[in-house]
C-alpha cells in the first residue's frame, strides 16, 4: 500500500451551511488520518443546499419557518446535530445565526482559495464562522475578512465580491451536481467511481479510501 504513488482523489459535494457537511468534513479528515500511508487529494465541489434563497439572504427565522414550519420545528434536529458535532470535537451553536445566506459567494471564496492551495482551509473557516461563531455570511466584509484569515488579500477579494467573477462557474457546477442525481450532501466520490452519500463514520470513509488505493495498486502491478 505504501507504494501507491497516485493520490486517491476524493471529490466532496457540500455546502458551508449544511450541518452534516460540517460534521462530514471532520469525519473525512479523521478518515484520512486512519490511512497515513495513502496519499489523498480532496477537492470540494460547490452545492447549493438552499438554491431558492436570494443573493442577499433572508432572516434565519424566515428560513426556519419556510423549511421547518417554525423556528421551534428545528429544535429537536438542532439538538441531535449539536450532540453529533460535539462528539467530533466541533462546536455547533446555530442559535447565534441571524441571517441565512445564499452561498454563491462562499463557493467563490473556496474556488479562489484553491488557487493558493487553501481551499480546505477556506471551507473550514466559513463553516466555523457560520456554525460556531454565528458570522453573517451575507456580509461581503465578513467574507473578505474570512478570506484574509486563510491568506488571501482582503482588499482584492472585497473588490472581486462586488463583481460577477466566477458566479456562472460556481452556479453551473452546483446545477450539474443536482442534474447528475446528487440530492443530498455531503456526497463523496472516491477515485472517480465509488460514491458515499451522507456523513458516514470515519471508519467507513477510510475503508473507501483503502479500496480505491488497493484497486489502483493492483492495476499498476498488472500493468508491469
Amino acid at each position: 500500500m505504501s507504494d501507491t504513488k497516485t493520490p486517491v482523489s476524493i471529490d466532496v459535494f457540500s455546502d458551508v451551511v449544511c450541518p452534516w457537511c460540517f460534521i462530514g468534513k471532520r469525519r473525512l479528515e479523521n478518515a484520512v488520518g486512519m490511512v497515513p500511508d495513502i496519499p489523498v487529494e480532496i477537492r470540494y465541489q460547490p452545492y447549493f443546499l438552499n438554491d431558492w434563497i436570494p443573493r442577499e439572504g433572508i432572516s434565519r427565522n424566515e428560513y426556519l419557518t419556510k423549511k421547518f414550519g417554525s423556528p421551534e420545528g428545528y429544535e429537536q434536529i438542532a439538538k441531535r446535530v449539536q450532540s453529533t458535532a460535539q462528539a467530533e470535537g466541533l462546536v455547533y451553536d446555530i442559535a447565534k445565526v441571524s441571517r441565512q445566506p445564499n452561498t454563491t459567494d462562499c463557493h467563490r471564496l473556496i474556488l479562489w482559495a484553491a488557487q493558493i492551495g487553501k481551499a480546505l482551509e477556506m471551507k473550514q473557516r466559513l463553516m466555523d464562522l457560520y456554525f460556531t461563531e454565528g458570522g453573517d455570511l451575507t456580509s461581503k466584509d465578513v467574507l473578505a475578512q474570512a478570506a484574509a484569515d486563510v491568506g488571501l488579500d482582503c482588499g482584492e477579494v472585497r473588490k472581486l465580491l462586488d463583481t460577477d467573477t466566477d458566479i456562472d462557474l460556481v452556479t453551473q457546477s452546483a446545477e450539474q451536481a443536482k442534474a447528475a442525481g446528487i440530492q443530498g450532501v455531503p456526497f463523496f466520490i472516491f477515485g472517480g467511481k465509488y460514491a458515499v452519500s451522507g456523513a458516514h463514520p470515519a471508519e467507513d470513509l477510510a475503508n473507501a479510501i483503502r479500496r480505491v488505493a488497493e484497486e489502483a495498486a493492483a492495476g499498476e502491478q498488472a500493468a508491469e
